[in-house]
């Protein structure tokens, strides 16, 4: 799918991730060649590293891929929602409160990774299940008509924002 969708596909706050999707390209690719990004940036790392805060009360890089993988876990939930016609509204998440909840800390770095890796690898087998039709589909997500192809642009958005803060806080 290449098509991004319009501004009334989703609400206000996901466009902060729906933005940074680039406008060309096949999002399936996107998607697959983002993971391999990602893993290779987290096998780069050390213990010590996923230990890391940038500041007090700040996420570790454990916990911000703890944090991804619950991510990914809830949006290709909604985004297998909308594709089969689900119209019951779904409930959002306090990100917080899953990552305390996670207690990810508690795992080494690997174990982290390897949660990630399987989740995203979910993602990418439902994604690339889908029929060109069901993009275009919608459900209700924060009383918002949500489309199938802005679900997709929010879970690749939100990936890039958080690769930017590593890159940017936790690894520059």
């Amino acid at each position: 799918m290449n098509q991004r969708p319009s501004r009334e596909e989703y609400n206000e706050f996901q466009w902060t991730y729906v933005k940074l999707v680039p406008p060309e390209g096949e999002m399936r690719v996107m998607l697959r060649e983002q993971t391999q990004a990602m893993l290779e940036l987290f096998n780069g790392l050390t213990e010590e590293q996923g230990a890391y805060r940038y500041a007090p009360g700040k996420w570790s890089i454990k916990e911000i891929i703890g944090h991804l993988t619950d991510n990914d876990r809830i949006m290709s939930y909604r985004l297998l929602c909308f594709t089969r016609g689900e119209q019951a509204p779904l409930p959002g998440y306090e990100q917080n409160d899953y990552v305390a909840a996670g207690s990810f800390d508690r795992f080494t770095l690997q174990e982290m990774i390897t949660h990630y890796r399987i989740v995203r690898e979910s993602t990418l087998a439902l994604v690339d299940s889908l029929p060109k039709e069901a993009y275009t589909r919608k459900g209700n997500f924060g009383g918002v008509a949500m489309s199938v192809r802005s679900q997709l642009c929010v879970i690749i958005g939100h990936e890039l924002h958080h690769q930017r803060i590593l890159q940017e806080r936790y690894l520059n």
